[in-house]
């Protein structure tokens, strides 16, 4: 199993399948590939999964383990945040890998302007997206931005702990849920009395966290973490969704004050076929902003904000970042459409900008289709 660990990973494997009755597959840039001829039996699943749970505890109970998360890590070859599931009564796995180093903000193509996020004294920073668009690597390498750049102490809460951080002119403190603490809730009301500047929160699951999390951020901390919500106002409305009708109101207030930028991903295939790369939506709780949130402005208003800020203030929507994509040929226009929150709109807009004379400026694959 760890050859073919080793052998996926060598291919540019970003995730990995091991199911009883089905060979070894891995997904490479968003392809299923098969790894492997020989397939597995529930035999060999189980030995797997039992090699993977890292405490006697949890190994000893594996014949009633349904869902269980961990992280694996093989030595020279990388990290991996596990997921272990029954299906048709056996084992299965998915193993998801971490890279060893945390990439830069630079490495990544991320706009400048996420620095200047992370660099805020206090408030509430999400980062939102589907599963597998990158929020954990986005949110990691912002997290070693300040490592690099501050003298902060930083407390995660994470289920597993992916990205390893070693302490530079900041100091990381990274508490795994089920190991180090026994819950997101209960981490993150002790990290309130253990000197924080910065806590990143894994994800925002419920009522309770997302209500600690404001509270922290009420009391003078930045904390960041993620949801999986689409786009910036889809978050906003999710935030507000948690709270109960009497609450709703108090909620408004408190989101409008604490809540400070909105970090939204997805991942497209470059024209080369051979990676992925981010596109980002960027929301800043501009004053503007903060007065739609309080007064329940629809989700169009505060979207014709965010694209009005972008000189001023380093927002985008994903359509502003999607026509950059489609500018600088490092995404096809078709691949552009498919990713866009309103394809007819977006085809609207870059005919718009190959009527003006602008075809030649996005590239042969928009110039000749319109």
């Amino acid at each position: 199993m760890e050859q073919l660990v080793k052998a996926a990973v060598e291919k540019g494997a970003s995730v990995i399948h091991i199911k009883a009755g089905d060979v070894f597959r891995c997904r490479v840039e968003g392809k299923v590939f098969k790894l492997s001829t020989t397939r597995f039996t529930a035999e060999d699943t189980r030995r797997i999964a039992l090699q993977l749970i890292p405490n006697d505890r949890d190994r000893g109970r594996i014949n009633e383990l349904q869902d269980y998360d961990c992280s694996w890590g093989l030595d020279d070859v990388g990290r991996f945040r596990v997921n272990i599931l029954r299906q048709r009564g056996s084992f299965m796995i998915i193993m998801r890998a971490i890279p060893w180093s945390i990439p830069t903000l630079e490495e990544l193509g991320l706009p400048a302007v996420l620095s200047e996020i992370v660099d805020l004294s206090h408030g509430l920073v999400l980062v939102t997206g589907g599963v597998g668009t990158g929020k954990t690597t986005t949110q990691a390498s912002m997290i070693d931005w300040v490592n690099k750049n501050r003298q902060k102490h930083i407390i995660t809460l994470e289920d597993p702990i992916e990205f390893l951080h070693a302490d530079d002119a900041s100091t990381i403190t990274q508490r795994e849920i089920g190991v180090d603490t026994d819950s997101f809730r209960t981490g993150l009301r002790a990290a309130l009395r253990q000197d924080p500047d910065i806590i990143l929160i894994g994800e925002m699951r419920d009522k309770d966290t997302i209500e600690t999390a404001i509270r922290a951020s009420e009391l003078g901390q930045l904390v960041i973490s993620t949801m999986h919500t689409p786009t910036a106002t889809s978050t906003i409305s999710h935030l507000m969704a948690v709270f109960p009708d009497e609450e709703k109101e108090l909620a408004r207030i408190r989101v409008a004050d604490t809540l400070k930028a909105v970090i939204s991903q997805r991942l497209l295939m470059r024209t080369d076929d051979e990676s992925r790369i981010p596109a980002l939506e960027i929301m800043l709780v501009t004053p503007a902003i903060q007065d739609c949130i309080l007064t329940s402005k629809p989700a169009e208003t505060i979207q014709a904000l965010i694209e009005a800020g972008r000189e001023t203030y380093g927002m985008q929507s994903f359509q502003q970042c999607l026509q950059d994509l489609v500018r600088s040929g490092q995404v096809s226009y078709e691949t552009a459409k498919a990713g866009s929150e309103n394809p007819s709109d977006f085809e609207l807009y870059m005919q718009t900008l190959a009527g003006d004379g602008q075809a030649d400026s996005l590239g042969p694959a928009v110039g000749s289709r319109f």
